[in-house]
């Protein structure tokens, strides 16, 4: 039976071959003596599968290979695709090679900074990637594979004999499916709308009830996808020989979940299925449930790990299966900019709890960010915010964010119960705090440094000297902290040597709104300074004390910075964020817009940038409604 014929099979028998144990296949031609490693990756979604306690889940093959397999409960990765492809392809995590820990960047890397499966080639293997590459760096594509793109196959290996590592990337789960959603999907049933539990930090409007049951829908067509992928492999003889890995790239697309640090857009699925063969390989029996946490960053030396094959020592993880397994107290996750709109926040996680830092936290949850926004739900839960119909439990979302963040992710999954304020949960507070800072510290995180800093990058900040990061992550803690009493300490460092300390300085006192008065003088001298992000922030610290006499004129500067595209960003988001106050700059705002020749729909600075003038100027002019932020503090309203 020819292969394409057999994955053109009904749903219904594919699923039945990769469940009954008692369909008979050809054996493999010869044994080999590395196992096979099969990738079968899902796009945007968290753990909506039954074999995660999900009722509504029609999701058998998932299920069973968690059945016969081993279910990790706790594994975490960036909120977002492109930084996590980073951490997987590389072992490293994105923040240590700046600007890698942002939505669609070019992570600055050493030249012998390569993807780990270029070690598996020179191991033996062969490697097929079908068919992300958006490594958020300049990862050599052609040293990592031996073939990529969209026909990549273990089946096109030239020497049968060879053991593969096969990655397929399944996109029906993708954000863009609710987009246009419509339901229906063919030969698949509907899941019943009125069944879809909606979580409590989202308001019940028919947008969402309807994204959540057609989100259902594409996990069942995901499911029989998944199916094809393992009765090819068995119908070809190789099923027990290869270990089958089954996980999605980042949290689900619905509202509050993808960009965002919260369980929701973090705590995505993970299965590993080991054939009796290679069952030794196993950090469990089958059927076990892991609870110790994961992450991304634990993927390369893992399966190098499998492979035997030697784990560098650059590598930032820890294999947690083969003969190299370890075990993590922590693992950790960081959101910074998404696409055209800034934000930055760091999360930790155990077996138990997931911490947040907000290291912006006047800034809402929520800004209008253009891709997010073409879903039906965020629209609805807008509409809802105009309408003032929201509870506290659903305007959380919307308003200014605390500085930490603590939930007990067993009593409170939805995270909605911010225990970082209880004086209960004290010492779990700041053993969170401890374990982010030393983390930071030892991967160098270098979203601590304003994006387009001649700093960033994996080389150029770790020159001696370069990024004294325990002073800059200090200042950037006390800039969170929302405390007047910290304000002469940014006074002060606003006339440091060194850029991410005058930087955070000034963010300080934009986080302190009109308590930073004091600072007024020392913030204009910032103005002029060198560095293109510095004055940006110093003018959005004026524009907070009303000064916009000085803010609006070093903004625009600085907008119109097409060799420093990423400062002209920074400048293009506090012009959003100034909302009314920026009318005095809607004819220069309108004039770059049009003289721009930008797509506003690219993935570049410069498009961004333009993503946001036509939105500032369309609210100005009155044809696009300002979203409404419920519950933001005094100081951050216009």
């Amino acid at each position: 039976m020819k292969s394409k014929l057999f994955c053109k099979l009904p749903l219904g028998l594919l699923v039945a071959l990769w469940l009954n144990p008692l369909v008979a296949f050809a054996a493999a031609d010869t044994p080999v003596a590395r196992p096979h490693i099969l990738w079968l990756v899902s796009e945007d979604n968290g753990r909506f599968l039954g074999c995660y306690g999900d009722p509504l889940a029609r999701t058998p093959t998932i299920d069973r290979l968690a059945r016969e397999g081993v279910l990790y409960e706790r594994c975490f990765t960036q909120p977002v695709c492109a930084p996590s492809r980073f951490t997987l392809i590389t072992g490293v995590n994105a923040a240590s090679a700046g600007p890698a820990e942002h939505m669609r960047a070019q992570g600055k890397i050493p030249p012998w900074l390569q993807g780990f499966p270029a070690l598996l080639r020179e191991a033996g293997y062969y490697t097929a990637n079908n068919s992300k590459t958006d490594y958020n760096s300049p990862v050599s594509i052609k040293q990592a594979w031996n073939e990529s793109g969209k026909a990549a196959h273990w089946r096109q290996r030239p020497d049968p004999q060879s053991p593969f590592f096969s990655v397929f990337n399944h996109e029906v789960t993708h954000e863009s499916c609710l987009f246009s959603a419509k339901g229906g999907e063919k030969n698949l049933p509907l899941t019943d709308r009125s069944q879809v539990r909606v979580p409590p930090y989202q308001p019940d409007t028919p947008e969402i009830r309807e994204d959540w049951g057609h989100y259902y829908d594409q996990l069942a067509q995901l499911d029989g996808q998944l199916a094809a992928k393992l009765a090819d492999l068995k119908q070809a003889g190789l099923a027990e020989d290869t270990i089958v890995f089954y996980f999605s790239d980042n949290g689900g697309v619905l509202p509050r979940s993808k960009r965002f640090l919260q369980a929701s857009g973090t705590h995505v699925p993970l299965i590993i299925y080991f054939p009796p063969k290679w069952r030794h390989l196993a950090p469990a029996a089958p059927g076990s449930r892991i609870k110790d946490p994961v992450s991304f960053v634990d993927f390369a030396p893992t399966i190098l790990s499998l492979a035997g094959v030697k784990i560098p020592d650059y590598l930032q993880g820890r294999a947690f299966a083969g003969p190299a397994r370890a075990t993590n107290e922590f693992v950790f996750c960081t959101r910074d900019r998404m696409d055209e709109r800034y934000d930055m926040m760091r999360a930790v996680a155990d077996r138990r709890w997931l911490y947040i830092r907000n290291f912006r936290p006047d800034l809402a949850y929520v800004q209008p960010l253009d891709y997010m926004f073409r879903a039906r739900g965020y629209q609805s839960w807008a509409r809802e915010a105009a309408a003032g119909k929201l509870t506290p439990a659903t305007a959380q979302f919307w308003g200014a964010k605390p500085a930490e963040e603590l939930y007990d992710c067993t009593a409170d999954p939805d995270n909605v119960k911010n225990l970082a304020a209880d004086p209960a949960h004290r010492a779990t507070l700041e053993r969170f705090r401890a374990a982010l800072q030393q983390h930071t510290l030892a991967i160098n995180d270098n979203g601590f440094l304003p994006e387009g800093s001649l700093l960033e990058g994996y080389a150029a900040s770790r020159q001696p000297g370069a990024y004294p990061l325990e002073k800059v992550f200090a200042l950037a803690t006390l800039a969170s902290d929302r405390d007047v009493k910290n304000l002469p300490q940014f006074i002060a460092a606003l006339a440091a040597d060194c850029e991410p300390l005058r930087w955070w300085a000034a963010q300080g006192c934009t986080i302190l709104g009109t308590n930073a008065a004091p600072a007024a003088a020392a913030l204009r001298r910032s103005l002029d300074d060198p560095s293109g992000a510095v004055q940006v922030a110093a003018a959005e610290a004026l524009a907070a004390l009303g000064q916009t006499d000085a803010a609006l004129p070093a903004l625009e500067r600085c907008l119109q910075k097409t060799d420093a595209p990423f400062f002209a960003l920074q400048a293009a988001n506090v012009l959003g964020r100034l909302g009314e106050r920026a009318r005095p700059s809607l004819g220069l705002l309108k004039n770059n817009l049009a003289a721009s020749g930008k797509p506003a729909d690219g993935n570049d600075p410069h498009a961004y940038r333009e993503r946001i003038l036509g939105q500032i100027v369309a609210v100005l002019e009155g044809r696009e409604p300002a979203l409404v932020y419920p519950g933001l503090a005094p100081a951050s309203k216009p």
